[in-house]
């Protein structure tokens, strides 16, 4: 979805849940086959990060450049198919609720 003749914007996007266990075997194992979606945001960066003093929670942060057009319209990648189904299976397997934001550098 990014070219390189448009002008980029970088954006932080931020999922916070809680796993039901602290083993995150699974968890790493879905977020390494996502690698090739993960792109589809441009130019990403992806990481995992665990709650030293509660464990069962997360935040998974996935940097990324995209084009200023494409970026300003988020809208119509929410509907997209395969963010739908990347959604849907991030809701099955958390039964807790699934927090996402997007930020800009300031």
């Amino acid at each position: 979805m990014a070219t390189d003749d448009q002008p980029k914007v970088r954006r932080t996007l931020q999922l916070r849940f809680t796993l039901p266990a602290t083993d995150t075997t699974q968890l790493v194992a879905m977020i390494k086959a996502a690698t090739p979606f993960y792109q589809m945001f441009g130019k990403a960066e992806v990481r995992l990060l665990q709650n030293v003093d509660d464990p069962a929670k997360f935040v998974q942060e996935i940097e990324y450049e995209a084009d200023q057009g494409w970026e300003l319209n988020r809208q119509r990648l929410a509907s997209d198919a395969r963010m739908q189904t990347y959604l849907q299976t991030w809701r099955a397997m958390f039964p807790g609720a699934l927090e996402i934001d997007v930020f800009q550098e300031v």
